[in-house]
């Protein structure tokens, strides 16, 4: 243990004495720890944020069809729903013993290319997201009245929109001027905080406020010659007949699967009860391929890097025949070589991998912030996980294989061959 030590110590001043070449290893290696561990955490964390993008949500009630389609419809607010669910099991439902709370959510209309929500208060009261946080105001206040909308963060920012701001719906995903509900305009009373799910590129409005802008449409179109004011609309019914899903969330989780099975045998209509966590877990696995060419990727880089610290000490055991033959000369045996080449090697990648570590870190403070604001992507600081810690130390066993390259080339060199001149 005492000459292990000692040839440790050796290795260091050794490489202290070289630092201006190994400094670029070093560099090389730090690089490709922060691409391959920074590629890991982005992965892990979107994952984490996309699957958590209904925290709290025990199940998701629609019309009959698959769950994928239903999830991506009533949360991400891709594709359409076949059809919809009626209000009055809608309210059945959440009048059952096993419901804490229900959130009712109407999709179809759009402003300006982003959805637009229509739901209750209920939703501002209990939708939570990674890790249980809620739906927060940055600048106003939640619609209350029935012309009032709030705008998610992305879709204000990009629409250049402020409170007190007048805007009109569009009916489907139209920008036909056409297919505008121009006869009754919304103000925009609240401007929602990031939260890096799709609620920042929706705009949110009440149930009743979906049913008063149709008042006037038929199939798709207003009616010739009816005109509502938006004074008049406040007078009819605005209960819904329908809408496009709900999102429960029970006293207790054990009874989800029974619940799910009444609600797949609804008598009154065919419903799907769709648990958020299987059908997440569904989608993100539709885009594990790329996800794994990403991190292939990292792992070319990483291998470079590595193949360059060992060109470079192979390249240098030539300048130091003379110190090797030295050591060799003064007791030292070709064993003792050869731990000191990888000790060297080891040492560079330990160094390499911390200063890629700490580089993460770094960045990480630094843009997290930026990518919220601008692409509401959401990382933060945190020790590395078991995966991170397997990746470090498959790169450390790699830095080990690669060091043993010029180790067994230094371990045959012989006393003569180092203290012969050539002429």
């Amino acid at each position: 243990m005492r000459r292990f030590n000692y040839l440790l110590r050796l290795a260091r001043k050794s490489a202290w004495n070289r630092r201006g070449t190994l400094v670029l290893i070093v560099f090389s290696i730090a690089l490709s720890t922060a691409l391959l561990l920074g590629i890991e955490k982005l992965r892990t964390q979107i994952r984490e944020n996309f699957v958590q993008a209904v925290s709290g949500t025990d199940l998701i009630v629609g019309a009959r069809g698959g769950d994928i389609q239903l999830m991506l419809y009533a949360i991400f607010h891709l594709g359409g729903a076949a059809n919809n669910m009626g209000w009055d099991s809608a309210c059945e439902i959440a009048q059952r013993d096993e419901v804490a709370w229900s959130i009712p959510i109407s999709l179809g209309d759009s402003h300006r290319g982003y959805p637009v929500v229509a739901t209750t208060s209920d939703f501002f009261d209990h939708y939570r997201f990674r890790s249980g946080q809620r739906i927060k105001a940055a600048e106003g206040r939640r619609p209350e009245a029935l012309f009032d909308v709030a705008v998610g963060a992305e879709a204000a920012k990009k629409l250049g929109y402020s409170l007190g701001r007048s805007i009109t719906l569009s009916h489907g995903n139209s920008s036909s001027h056409m297919a505008e509900h121009g006869d009754m305009p919304f103000t925009v009373t609240g401007i929602l905080a990031p939260t890096g799910t799709p609620v920042d590129s929706s705009l949110y409005i009440g149930l009743e406020g979906m049913e008063a802008i149709h008042i006037n449409w038929r199939g798709g179109a207003p009616l010739p010659g009816m005109r509502v004011t938006p004074e008049h609309a406040a007078r009819f019914n605005l209960e819904p007949k329908s809408i496009t899903a709900m999102l429960l969330g029970l006293k207790k989780r054990s009874q989800v699967f029974a619940l799910q099975r009444d609600i797949n045998a609804w008598k009154s209509e065919a419903l799907t009860g769709v648990m958020p966590g299987v059908a997440m877990d569904q989608i993100w696995n539709m885009v594990n391929t790329g996800e794994q060419a990403l991190l292939f990727v990292s792992a070319l880089v990483t291998i470079t890097g590595l193949a360059g610290l060992a060109a470079a000490i192979l390249a240098g055991l030539g300048e130091r025949r003379r110190e090797l033959a030295v050591l060799r000369s003064t007791g030292a045996r070709p064993l003792d070589i050869m731990i000191l080449m990888l000790c060297e090697g080891f040492l560079l990648v330990i160094t390499g991998i911390v200063s890629g570590l700490v580089a993460l870190f770094l960045l990480i403070a630094a843009l997290a912030p930026v990518l919220a604001d601008n692409y509401g992507i959401f990382l933060y600081l945190s020790l590395p996980s078991a995966g991170e810690w397997r990746l470090m130390g498959c790169i450390c066993l790699a830095g080990l294989a690669a060091g043993l390259i010029p180790a067994f080339r230094a371990y045959r060199m012989s006393l003569s061959d180092g203290l012969t001149v050539s002429l």
